[in-house]
């Protein structure tokens, strides 16, 4: 059967209210991609991945409806849900049937990340250097492409936790998604690692994802509120910039005196302000860039 696809430009800020317009409007799905990425297809986020925000500026949204649904009346019934929102530039075309998760994850590729980190999917054979002694794989099922290291910012971190020496250690991963950072940290040879998000969707995905790779005995998964006040020798945040400043007191207490913490979700700009922040708490601060994205560094002074 046959499909309407809906394609429409936007922007950061107003993807959401987009997104929840078609869906009362009847869109079957509804997938994001960075309106200027060189192959769109791997920054895919389809009805964005276990409640993760996009953190593109400008992207291109698609929506999937029946195919005998009629242009001028969705067009219609979409201005009536939020007559603010521009729909002027939405275009329509009819689209043949098939499992488009599936066929977005058929060229999805293993990655590595480091010397030892990969991201497998499951439907791909382990490439020969996954096999050696001592490879931290991850397996996922990318069904959903955000938090699985195809966005710079996942990339920035996964690489960070691949350089250190995890063994033993108990690892914090704050605002965990999907829950790769995570699991990684525990592939790397984390003794436990935690993980926290304020969506529970992404506190299911992300047992879901541990239990498929064997970890689940090893990993704790909260709410923020809910989260147990701990210490770590080793925390990763892959969180919003704005989300890094405000919530700046709280990581630096969870980190262990001398610990390292990894910050990233930052656009390059951004480090200057996050920099002179988290600099009251801790030294060695270092910046990694990729694309347009910051991962800051540092290790935590003595507990104050």
């Amino acid at each position: 059967m046959p499909f309407l696809e809906l394609t429409l430009p936007c922007t950061e800020a107003e993807e959401s209210r987009y997104q929840t317009a078609l869906e009362d409007v009847g869109a079957l799905s509804v997938t994001l991609m960075d309106a200027h990425a060189e192959a769109p297809d791997e920054q895919a986020i389809f009805e964005p991945g276990v409640g993760e925000t996009p953190l593109w500026r400008e992207m291109v949204l698609t929506a999937l409806f029946p195919g005998d649904a009629e242009p001028e009346r969705i067009l219609v019934a979409l201005e009536a849900f939020d007559p603010d929102l521009d729909f002027s530039a939405a275009a329509f075309r009819t689209v043949e049937d098939q499992d488009w998760e599936r066929a977005w994850m058929d060229q999805f590729q293993p990655m590595r990340f480091g010397e030892r980190t990969f991201i497998v999917p499951w439907n791909q054979e382990l490439p020969a250097e996954a096999r050696a002694a001592g490879a931290a794989v991850v397996r996922l099922d990318p069904g959903l492409a955000f938090g699985t290291g195809t966005h710079p910012t996942t990339a920035l971190c996964l690489a960070w936790l691949d350089g250190l020496e995890l063994s033993g250690l108990r690892v914090l991963d704050f605002g965990c998604g999907s829950g790769i950072l995570a699991i990684a940290a525990l592939k790397l040879g984390a003794s436990r690692a935690v993980g926290v998000d304020n969506d529970p969707q992404a506190i299911l995905a992300t047992r879901d994802n541990a239990e498929r790779n064997g970890v689940v005995e090893r990993l704790e998964v909260h709410l923020p509120e809910e989260e147990p006040v701990a210490s770590y020798p080793v925390v990763v945040a892959n969180i919003l910039a704005s989300a890094l400043d405000a919530l700046a007191p709280r990581l630096a207490v969870r980190v262990a005196a001398g610990g390292r913490i990894a910050l990233s979700g930052i656009l390059r700009g951004q480090e200057g302000e996050l920099l002179a922040r988290y600099a009251e708490w801790f030294d060695e601060l270092r910046v990694a860039v990729r694309e347009d994205w910051v991962r800051i560094e540092g290790v935590r002074r003595g507990a104050d």
